[in-house]
Order: C-alpha cells, then sequence, then structure tokens
C-alpha cells in the first residue's frame, strides 16, 4: 500500500513537473510570439493617444479603458478563432494574411512620409473631439476599428511563430500574447495620456525640485510624442518590408530574400557580425517596405482621383 501511494506521489510530481515545463514553454513561445510583433505594437501605442486629444482630463483614461477592452475583445472573440481555424485547415492562407497585413503596414508607412513631406496637402488624421457622449462613443468606436486591423497584424505575426506548436498549446501562446500586448499598448498609452498632468501637478508643489521635475515632464511630452510617431514609422515599413520578404521566401519566390542574406553575409567575417548581419536585414527590410509603400501610395491617390475622391485615414 506504501510503495503504491508512493509510486501515486512519484507520477503527481512527474505530472507536476511536466506541466510546469509546459507552462514554461507557453511563456517562452509567447514571449518570441510577443516580440516578433513588437514594431506593429509601437505603431498601435504611437497612433491610440491622438484618439483623446482635447478631451477633459477626467475622461481620458476612461477612453481609453473603453478602447483597451474593445481591443482585447476583438483579439480573443474574432481575430483568435479565426487565426486558429485557418492555421488549422490552410496555413498557407495565413501567409497571405500575413503578407496583406505587411503591405498594409508598407503602406501606411508610405503614406505618413509623403504627408510629412508634403504638410499642405496633411489632413489632421484624428479629427479633434468634442465633449459629449456622442462625440466619446464615435471616438472610441472610431479607435477599436483602427484597432481591429493593428491587432489582427499582432495576432497574425505571432500566430506565424508559434505555427508548429500543437492547437491547444497555439490557441493559449496566442490567448496570451493578446492579454500582454493590450496590457502593454494600453498601460504605456495611459502613462503617456497623463504624463503631462503629472507634470503640471508636481509644477505645483512647494518644493523646488518637484518643481522643476514637472516642467520636465510637461516640456518633453510634445518631443516624446514626436518621436514615438517617427518611430512607429520606422517599424511599419521595417516590419511589413520583412514580412514580404520572409513570405515571398516561404512562397517558393525566393531571390528577394536572397539579396538580403548576401548583404548580410558581406558582414559575416566582421566584428559584431551578428548586431551588424541585424542592421543590414532591418536596413534591407525598411527599404523594401518604403518602396512597396511608396508605389500602393501611388496607386490608391490613383485611383482616388479616377473617383473623385480624396483617401480617407486609417488612423
Amino acid at each position: 500500500m506504501a510503495g503504491g501511494l508512493v509510486a501515486l506521489l512519484d507520477d503527481v510530481a512527474a505530472l507536476a513537473k511536466l506541466a510546469a515545463s509546459s507552462i514554461d514553454d507557453v511563456s517562452a513561445a509567447a514571449g518570441r510570439a510577443s516580440m516578433k510583433a513588437a514594431g506593429v505594437v509601437v505603431d498601435d501605442t504611437a497612433v491610440t493617444p491622438g484618439y483623446v486629444k482635447n478631451l477633459a482630463a477626467h475622461r481620458e483614461l476612461p477612453i481609453i479603458k473603453k478602447i483597451a477592452v474593445g481591443s482585447l475583445r476583438n483579439k480573443l472573440l474574432f481575430i483568435l478563432p479565426v487565426a486558429i481555424f485557418l492555421s488549422q485547415v490552410a496555413p498557407t492562407v495565413v501567409e497571405i494574411i500575413l503578407m496583406l497585413g505587411g503591405t498594409y503596414l508598407c503602406y501606411e508607412g508610405a503614406h505618413k512620409i509623403l504627408h510629412t513631406l508634403r504638410p499642405h496637402e496633411a489632413h489632421v488624421e484624428v479629427p479633434a473631439v468634442a465633449v459629449g457622449p456622442e462625440a466619446e462613443k464615435a471616438t472610441v468606436t472610431g479607435a477599436i476599428r483602427t484597432d481591429f486591423i493593428l491587432s489582427a497584424e499582432i495576432m497574425v505575426i505571432a500566430l506565424k511563430e508559434v505555427i508548429d506548436e500543437p492547437l491547444a498549446s497555439r490557441a493559449i501562446i496566442l490567448a496570451v500574447v493578446a492579454v500582454l500586448i493590450t496590457i502593454i499598448v494600453y498601460g504605456v498609452v495611459a502613462a503617456i495620456v497623463k504624463m503631462d498632468d503629472i507634470g503640471l501637478s508636481l509644477a505645483e508643489r512647494p518644493s523646488e525640485r518637484s518643481q522643476r521635475f514637472g516642467q520636465l515632464l510637461v516640456r518633453a511630452m510634445p518631443i516624446v510624442l514626436a518621436w514615438l510617431s517617427r518611430i512607429g514609422i520606422a517599424a511599419m515599413l521595417w516590419v511589413g518590408g520583412h514580412i514580404l520578404l520572409v513570405g515571398s521566401d516561404e512562397l517558393g519566390w525566393h531571390w528577394p530574400y536572397g539579396v538580403v542574406h548576401d548583404l548580410e553575409d558581406l558582414v559575416h567575417d566582421l566584428p559584431l557580425a551578428d548586431v551588424l548581419g541585424w542592421l543590414v536585414n532591418t536596413a534591407a527590410s525598411a527599404v523594401v517596405g518604403l518602396a512597396v509603400g511608396m508605389v500602393v501610395a501611388f496607386v490608391v491617390a490613383q485611383v482616388g482621383r479616377w473617383r473623385g475622391t480624396d483617401r480617407a485615414p486609417a488612423h
């Protein structure tokens, strides 16, 4: 009896170790998948603060909370089931969808650059929001709609990283990524949006040190937002171009990514070869992303002229 109990306890211990190992594997895979989606996350983080622009300070966090809940609903209730289904029955379709999303990222990055170079033609991407329930509802709806596109890209990038995992693990990993990315994006957004309020509060304190730090925060906010926007554009071009290079290679069109590999070989024997190789790959991906984005932007502009309409902003 005692021997049987000891054997049972050994089995339980072995199962516990196996479960712990599985959790570690899921956590590691979720981490890898999240890092692959980092470029789109930066763009998502850069876009969202504009939706609470000109709102009363006390309404900023409630609006961000509503957008975050909508974003999580997008990922878990709509995107995740479709992504899992397609990865199970038609994995090639996942690659095609990923490349379409990569093309969209290239287009958005190029479109933003064009509007920066031609400010007289630029329009306000996110309209100023008037105070009121209807305006807030419209703002939240528009933000969630835009988030759906970015969330879909994030989830498909993550799925591509773990597509060889078993079905259950795949679903769990993507769910973890969905929750993790949403918390990170909207946590950072909330901190950015409230940074100037925190700065003003510190500037009003009697302590001279608090005042200086508060004034620094207030002055830093426009700079932070401007650089975040620039980083978001660069990330869109880099991630979009890399998705297109890898996707074309996996679908049988090898030479574009082969050229990038040849460029990486040129720095293979140099000091810090791994870092230099990554920089070469990133730069090549960004160039491809910019080229594809410019072509798509030109086509969209021509179609808009033929139809007599201007392109509605995506963000």
